[in-house]
């Protein structure tokens, strides 16, 4: 079992790494976007990082005070996605059980929890669901579970939730494990697991805010670029030629990043001897 004070490090370091990374279509430390800055999300990883690491907390109470502290301190929604996707490692992590095992315990607390949290946060693009619509008041929110599995065809965080964060698990670990094989530094290797996550599937932030004909074809742009990239020569000029593409298409592949930050947060939760699989 992890402390909350080291869970609670890891979770900044992660975000922070992050950030060092060229990721294509975000904010990032070689160019911002989007109206964001940087500073934005250190301020917003050094704030959410004790609501996400809150001693006895359940996964929606990390969310939700996670995603309050970030609005007040910076007036916008900058880590919603990584704080679903964090939450349950953290809960894992702490309680020394299996990620499935946190994800199995979660509450109808946790349920409004996460209901408020994403009402708070207002995600771009959310629209309205003919069920389990986030906008409903909080008597009506209805198990996370079962929202997650209504989510999930169109929502790779809720479809995390469904099937215990598969795509970290088939894609980002293993580009993890090859980039550090490479001999990648820490922000090429976030920028490495960022490119494979955007190759593999459309990106839901894409896919709610420009459709699926616009999210195939970024898919299909990153996963070109990968093919013919040598991470290990830091290939800058590339990776910043699609950047300015799809920020001045105002596309933001933002589940790609959230998940980069999940997929660095295990990693380094496991090497500190959680047990999540």
């Amino acid at each position: 079992m992890l402390t909350p004070a080291r869970i609670a490090g890891l979770y900044r370091d992660a975000c922070l790494t992050e950030l060092d990374a060229l990721k294509v279509g975000n904010v990032h430390a070689y160019a911002a976007g989007h109206r964001m800055e940087v500073a934005d999300f250190v301020r917003s990883a050094e704030v959410s990082a004790g609501g996400l690491a809150r001693e006895g907390a359940g996964i929606g109470a990390r969310v939700l005070e996670g995603v309050a502290a970030t609005r007040e301190a910076v007036g916008q929604n900058t880590n919603l996605g990584i704080l679903l996707l964090c939450a349950p490692l953290a809960v894992a992590a702490e309680r020394g059980v299996g990620l499935r095992q946190a994800l199995d315990a979660i509450t109808p607390e946790d349920g409004r929890d996460v209901f408020a949290a994403i009402r708070l946060a207002s995600p771009g693009g959310l629209g309205r669901a003919s069920r389990y619509d986030v906008t409903a008041g909080e008597a009506e929110a209805p198990p996370l579970a079962a929202a997650m599995a209504e989510a999930a065809p169109r929502d790779r965080i809720a479809r995390a939730y469904v099937t215990g964060f598969e795509d970290i698990r088939a894609v980002g670990l293993p580009a993890l494990a090859a980039a550090r094989a490479a001999g990648l530094d820490a922000a090429w290797t976030a920028s490495a697991v960022h490119l494979a996550y955007l190759s593999a599937f459309p990106d839901s932030h894409v896919l709610r805010k420009h459709g699926a004909a616009v999210a195939e074809q970024v898919r299909a742009q990153a996963a070109a670029l990968r093919a013919g990239l040598d991470m290990a020569a830091r290939p800058v000029a590339p990776l910043l030629a699609l950047d300015a593409d799809l920020k001045g298409r105002a596309i933001n592949p933002g589940t790609s990043a959230d998940f980069t930050v999940a997929t660095l947060f295990w990693q380094a939760l496991a090497q500190d001897g959680a047990r999540l699989t």
